[in-house]
């Protein structure tokens, strides 16, 4: 049986990150995943890379990820496909006291943000209508990747340090020996002396055979793609009256998805088509802020998966001695992916580890210390 000193279950974005970081170090490394390197749901994400967070600690972790995904060939000896647009946030007056709070703390902290009055937005972007905008923030580093080839490439290197690729194989089991743990999966079984579950939608069984009753659920969300359908062009920007984030997707297209919580799934049996139903009204939000989109016509879309938790925020901790999770990202996981891994091997290796990582253990749920970030029902944005 081969012996490992860490085992990551799951081999998405965070699962390759944390993987790359454990070998750069030397850590005897095993990934297992029961498809391919972004095989499930963080192959179609809509990878936008932003640090517009209110939970400090989340946002100098997705501040540091996009300096990685800006530089991820010195770090990888690969592209990860990404474009910096900025991003711009709508925001209704019921946010105003939190956004003029928290865009200072972002600046202080090296993620430039422009604080913007509507008629700001209107001389930049006349094709908007404010209609309910009190405020706005433009994050001017942001931007957004291809998820693929940042997890292959993250993945690829960790490969190339050392780290054993054990694709296709089904965990069966994770069980104490000694102490240590041994993975029983659908091949072959390994030994490690620590286990880090990043199985993102499948988190949940993967933790409870190790005890761990973690509070997750699984809901459907899907992306919306449409041709622009003239010449009009809209930045890319989340508009929270309207419950939509929007990107450009290449020159022909853009891509559009909801804020706000969906319908429960089960990871194994969903819908992942887009329905005209559900295209027709997203892309009806979209025109009731860009009315000269009216024009732009359905190009189909896909339906992902996201792995949440009961406040929308990463559930992060050790759940048994020598088993950590990595898991709960609620849809803004793949942000954060590269920069947290580095986060996630101090913790499972037992090093400095940053005291902002607690807050995000799953105890809070037990001791009633839910985290209170993002802005109303859009916790999506932490």
């Amino acid at each position: 049986m081969a012996t490992y000193d860490v085992a990551v279950i799951g081999a998405g974005v965070h699962g390759a990150s944390v993987a790359f970081h454990l070998a750069s170090r030397g850590v005897r490394t095993a990934v297992v995943e029961k498809t391919s390197p972004a095989g499930g749901p963080t192959g179609r994400s809509s990878a936008i890379c932003r640090a517009y967070y209110t939970n400090a600690f989340l946002a100098a972790v997705a501040r540091d990820s996009i300096a990685m995904f800006r530089d991820f060939e010195e770090h990888t000896g690969r592209d990860a496909g990404f474009r910096q647009t900025g991003l711009l946030v709508l925001h209704p007056a019921g946010d105003e006291a939190t956004v003029r709070e928290v865009v200072p703390r972002l600046n202080e902290q090296g993620v430039p943000t422009d604080l913007l009055e509507p008629q700001q937005v209107v001389a930049e972007w006349p094709d908007f209508d404010l209609d309910g905008i009190a405020v706005a923030a433009f994050e001017r580093d942001a931007g957004h990747a291809d998820p693929v080839l940042t997890t292959q490439g993250l993945f690829d290197r960790a490969h190339e340090l050392g780290a054993d690729a054990l694709l296709d194989r089904q965990v069966t089991g994770i069980e104490r020996d000694g102490d240590g743990w041994t993975i029983r999966t659908s091949d072959a079984s390994i030994a490690a002396e620590r286990v880090l579950i990043a199985g993102g939608p499948w988190t949940r069984p993967l933790a409870a055979m190790v005890g761990a009753d973690l509070p997750l659920t699984v809901e459907r969300h899907i992306v919306a793609t449409f041709a622009w359908g003239g010449d009009v062009r809209a930045p890319a920007h989340g508009d929270l009256p309207n419950g939509y984030y929007f990107r450009p997707e290449g020159e022909e297209l853009f891509l559009v998805g909801p804020l706000h919580p969906e319908p429960t799934v089960d990871p194994d049996d969903f819908d992942e088509r887009v329905g005209s139903d559900e295209a027709e009204r997203l892309g009806a939000r979209v025109v009731r802020r860009v009315p000269a989109l009216q024009h732009a016509t359905s190009r189909g879309g896909w339906a992902s998966l996201y792995d949440v938790s009961p406040d929308w925020q990463p559930v992060i901790g050790e759940i048994a001695p020598g088993v950590f999770v990595d898991a709960g990202t609620s849809g803004h996981g793949f942000k954060l992916a590269p920069a947290l891994g580095r986060h996630l091997a101090d913790l499972v290796m037992g090093g400095d580890v940053d005291p902002g990582l607690e807050q995000f253990h799953p105890r809070r749920f037990e001791l009633a210390t839910a985290l209170d970030a993002g802005y109303g029902d859009a916790r999506i944005l932490g």
